[in-house]
């Protein structure tokens, strides 16, 4: 599915009563005060203001999100509750407009496997990361691989299983990436989802704080 077609879809889901979200990384992550934190996917921004809150005055928190109509609405709820530690970034997960080790916290909620460049996302997840910073990421991957039909089919990709990857392939990005301990905080029994079989997992790491080249 092209960007363009996800931004008119998720754009138009912005204004309404769907729950897009399929995980609960939020409530593993544990943000503290003046941390500054980043959640990929954000959507309407509701874990943003709940991490915002958290880390207070002294921390900050970016949304990342490629649908205006999602970020539009997430601006005006923060705008509305008076929060002012957060901004949000409109930008592909391959490439984030972020600085280098910025971040002490990455959370995501169902969105990697949206990602065409899986490998990408997860490179730069340890990019802006500080050393020594997280990740709490829940996310599904497919017990077998997906049949390449259904890779750009809208329903199948709307239904967040076109593009997931094993669960073997998703831990050796990881590890490409540069994280060499990834704990497993919760993992689903296997669960049909369209014309696959899925599970969700939330999976927490850090980065080393080696000066190990990545």
């Amino acid at each position: 599915m092209e960007i363009k077609e996800i931004n008119n879809r998720y754009s138009e889901l912005a204004e309404s009563e769907c729950c897009l979200s399929c995980g609960g990384a939020i409530n593993y992550a544990e943000p503290a005060t003046g941390e500054v934190c980043v959640d990929l996917g954000s959507g309407r921004g509701t874990d943003v203001l709940r991490m915002a809150e958290l880390v207070g005055e002294t921390g900050f928190v970016y949304g990342i999100d490629i649908s205006d109509g999602m970020l539009g609405k997430a601006r005006r709820n923060a705008e509305k509750f008076g929060v002012t530690n957060v901004s949000y970034v409109n930008c592909e997960l391959e490439k984030l407009d972020l600085p280098d080790k910025l971040a002490d916290l990455v959370i995501s909620n169902c969105t990697l496997n949206h990602a065409a460049d899986k490998q990408a996302v997860w490179n730069e997840i340890y990019r802006i990361l500080k050393k020594g910073g997280r990740f709490v990421i829940s996310d599904i991957y497919a017990i077998r691989e997906i049949a390449d039909e259904y890779r750009n089919d809208p329903v199948a990709v709307a239904e967040c299983w076109a593009g997931s990857v094993t669960r073997t392939e998703y831990m050796q990005q990881l590890e490409k990436a540069g994280f060499t301990t990834v704990e497993i905080i919760e993992e689903s029994a296997p669960y049909a989802k369209g014309h696959a079989e899925v599970a969700s997992f939330t999976i927490a790491g850090k980065k080393d704080t080696c000066n190990c080249q990545h």
